[in-house]
């Protein structure tokens, strides 16, 4: 099973490669991914990078440090959906200063030096504080459908909010305006919350 090289994801691991074959010899190589799953690894040179990484991820996603093209990595695993693989990525990329890149399950070979130029740009995600404010947050629990469902009513981006995803609904000053599509959301039984924009970190300004 091969690997295809995600353009979401941080992609100069492409480029410069893993490169410490004597540390990695200590762990066995990394599992593929199971059927549907997406793979986050996170470079960890060191045992403080490693275990800072294992502490900011999903409790409840498994970890398990492993050998990933000579080096030794965190390999994140039970993601069933990219967008959610990707915002961890990009989280722990341009918030964390880690090293990472997603995997999906398909028999592809990894993208060529032309895309990888283009990928290491991120497009558009862009991670930004919001800052004032306040913001209406949607928990799609991994399941794509509710943000596109979303999407077709308006603008949905994703934004971490305590080291969690979360589908960015709206980000307003006007506080009776959020309470408003906070309780349409509520009452069409998503899992919704109201929370303050400084606290919030918007990764994509629009999901398809």
């Amino acid at each position: 099973m091969g690997y295809r090289w995600l353009g979401g994801a941080m992609v100069v691991l492409l480029s410069g490669g893993f490169a410490n074959p004597g540390m990695a010899q200590s762990y066995p190589d990394c599992p593929p991914p199971g059927s549907g799953e997406y793979l986050l690894f996170v470079r960890g040179a060191d045992e403080e990078t490693r275990d800072r990484t294992v502490s900011v991820l999903p409790a409840d996603q498994p970890t398990l440090v492993c050998n990933y093209l000579s080096d030794t990595v965190v390999r994140a695993g039970g993601f069933t959906s990219l967008e959610v693989a990707n915002s961890w990525a990009l989280y722990l990329t341009d918030i964390e200063q880690l090293e990472t890149v997603v995997v999906e399950p398909t028999a592809a070979s990894p993208a060529p030096a032309d895309d990888v130029a283009v990928a290491s740009t991120q497009g558009q995600y862009q991670p930004t504080l919001l800052g004032e404010g306040v913001a209406v947050l949607v928990d799609y629990q991994q399941n794509p459908e509710i943000g596109r469902d979303l999407a077709q009513q308006g603008t949905v981006g994703l934004a971490v909010y305590l080291q969690q995803p979360y589908l960015l609904v709206l980000h307003t000053t006007d506080s009776s305006a959020a309470a408003a599509r906070l309780q349409q959301l509520v009452d069409s039984g998503l899992t919704s919350f109201l929370v303050d924009g400084q606290q919030v970190i918007r990764l994509t300004d629009a999901i398809r």
